[in-house]
């Protein structure tokens, strides 16, 4: 009836029919069972048919160590590396193999266990390498498995996950929208040349593909004193890179050189804390990390 429609399907959770994510006995080996939704295993052998070409996306879902704890993968002694091989098996062949695409459809946690930390870091890197896309659960902050996006408060925005999760999102329709294909997966770093004085910033490309970058800038306060008046970080390209989007701060580029200052939420910066801002950029030819980066407190 609506042959412009795209249709998302999710996964079971064991093949058998049984469920995985309980404290009872696991009905089935770990090749045949994982999250609620995220069992795809065998959509190769027994896949969803459509009538009209090209509309079918396969929505698995992934979850960490604060919605389960049991599954068997978070045990292996080669954690997280071993992660792409199981995703590979439950859902990732299938877009690897031309199948049909990949939307993570729901992923999260709240982040607790440092083990989750790392998972959610190999998920993305994971997903950007492989051209999938991906919806966070969740925004809101009252999911009590994962929490949200946003703290309790229902305002604040929870910078840890946005730090992990901000370097492998596309910039806004219309804003040099670039492809997350993984191109350089190794992370680049400069920090400010005087960590001693009263502020100093560090510089990290995150993420970075073809014509576009990601990157984290933390801002420390090295002092004892509040940033009240507020603070400025600069520092100038040396290859034609320019930013297409900023978070957490604001930014204006002449030519190479680049000056951010900060929101009105992140200004005072107590001493000895920190706040990031970030920022997705294109380049061309080469991404060398700018030096030097000046931070000065207003």
């Amino acid at each position: 009836m609506h042959p412009e429609w795209l249709i998302f399907v999710e996964g079971v959770s064991c093949l058998s029919g049984g469920n995985a994510n309980e404290w009872d006995n696991i009905p089935d080996p770990w090749q045949n069972c994982d999250w609620w939704g995220g069992n795809l295993s065998a959509a190769i052998d027994q896949p969803v048919r459509l009538s009209v070409a090209d509309r079918l996306v396969y929505a698995p879902h992934d979850y960490g160590i604060s919605v389960f704890d049991r599954q068997s993968w978070f045990e292996d002694p080669n954690f997280p590396n071993n992660l792409p091989s199981v995703w590979d098996h439950f859902w990732g062949k299938l877009n690897k193999q031309n199948v049909a695409p990949i939307m993570l459809g729901e992923f999260g946690s709240t982040l607790a266990n440092p083990l989750d930390v790392q998972w959610l870091t190999t998920l993305m890197s994971y997903l950007t390498a492989n051209n999938m896309s991906f919806t966070y659960w969740s925004w809101n902050p009252n999911s009590g498995d994962t929490g949200g996006i946003a703290l309790d408060d229902w305002y604040t925005v929870n910078q840890q996950k946005m730090n992990i999760l901000s370097p492998h999102l596309n910039p806004p329709t219309g804003v040099n929208p670039s492809p997350s294909v993984s191109v350089s997966p190794s992370p680049s770093t400069s920090t400010s040349p005087n960590p001693g004085g009263a502020c100093s910033a560090t510089y990290t490309i995150t993420n970075q593909w073809q014509g576009g970058f990601g990157v984290t800038v933390r801002v420390t306060n090295n002092g004892t004193t509040p940033t009240s008046n507020g603070w400025r970080v600069v520092w100038t390209y040396a290859a034609g890179q320019q930013i297409t989007n900023l978070w957490e701060g604001s930014h204006t580029q002449s030519g190479a050189n680049v000056t951010v200052n900060p929101a009105s939420h992140n200004r005072v910066i107590n001493g000895g804390q920190s706040v990031t801002f970030g920022f997705n950029g294109s380049w061309s030819g080469s991404n060398p990390v700018p030096a030097p980066i000046t931070c000065t407190v207003l």
